[in-house]
Parts: C-alpha cells; sequence; structure tokens
C-alpha cells in the first residue's frame, strides 16, 4: 500500500512539473471602496498599494480570477495605444498593471483595468510570472 502512495506521488508531481511542486500561491485583493489592492503570497500579507479602477460610466469586474496571461510592454488596441506596463490579465482585456499617471491613484479613473504605480506593477509582474499565472489568484470586490 506504501509502495503504490509512493508511485501515486512520483506520478502527481511529474505530471505538475517541479516548478508547479515549488510554487508559491500569490493572492491580490483589490478593494473598489477602498481603491487599494492587497498582496499576500502563502497567506502571509506582503504589500498594500493604492490603485484607480473604473470611474463612473466603467466597469471593473468584480469575483475571483485567476491570472490568465502576461505582457511587459503592453499597449492598449482600444484606447489609442496607451502603454500598460506589467500587465497581467485576468479577465478578457481587464488587467492589473502600471501607469504613468500616479497622481490619480487612489481615484476610480482608469476605464476598468487596476493602475497601480510601475514600480508596484513590475513587483507584482515579477510575483505572478515567476509563482505561475495559474497560482496568481485575483480578488475584486465592492
Amino acid at each position: 500500500m506504501r509502495r503504490l502512495f509512493i508511485l501515486f506521488l512520483i506520478a502527481v508531481f511529474s505530471a505538475a512539473g517541479p516548478a508547479a511542486a515549488l510554487a508559491d500561491t500569490v493572492i491580490a485583493r483589490i478593494s473598489l471602496s477602498a481603491q487599494t489592492m492587497r498582496v499576500s503570497v502563502n497567506g502571509d500579507p506582503k504589500y498594500t498599494w493604492k490603485v484607480s479602477t473604473a470611474r463612473p460610466g466603467y466597469r471593473t469586474p468584480t469575483g475571483i480570477f485567476t491570472a490568465r496571461w502576461a505582457s511587459r510592454y503592453h499597449r492598449s488596441r482600444k484606447y489609442d495605444n496607451a502603454p500598460m506596463p506589467y500587465s497581467i490579465f485576468f479577465k478578457g482585456g481587464y488587467a492589473i498593471h502600471g501607469t504613468y499617471e500616479v497622481r490619480s491613484l487612489g481615484r476610480p479613473v482608469s476605464h476598468g483595468c487596476v493602475r497601480l504605480h510601475p514600480d508596484n506593477a513590475a513587483v507584482f509582474f515579477k510575483l505572478a510570472t515567476s509563482n505561475g499565472l495559474t497560482n496568481t489568484k485575483i480578488i475584486v470586490s465592492r
């Protein structure tokens, strides 16, 4: 019985790959009312940052999401080729990304994305990509 269990564990970790066994869980909790993003790694709080989310007439989707794809030097096709550095996309065209309009952080002024200071976006981008997008959860709440 013990031998079967060991064989089972080997099969599971071999299929998932060594990185999956060692990756941390990254969680970003975005509060639309507070205009903040709190980041934890394996349940340990690491960062709290000001963000900007959707202004009136637009929306930032609420819910629990898994990071889908990443783009280091992304530019918006929808909004005049606007720079979106360190983008982590979590639902369609919605992403967490850096902004150069840092004076607006802490207020809802975006078209729906979650904007961060570029330095903070770089930190989050590295956490998400180094630990795996499937290990990166994004929780957006009112």
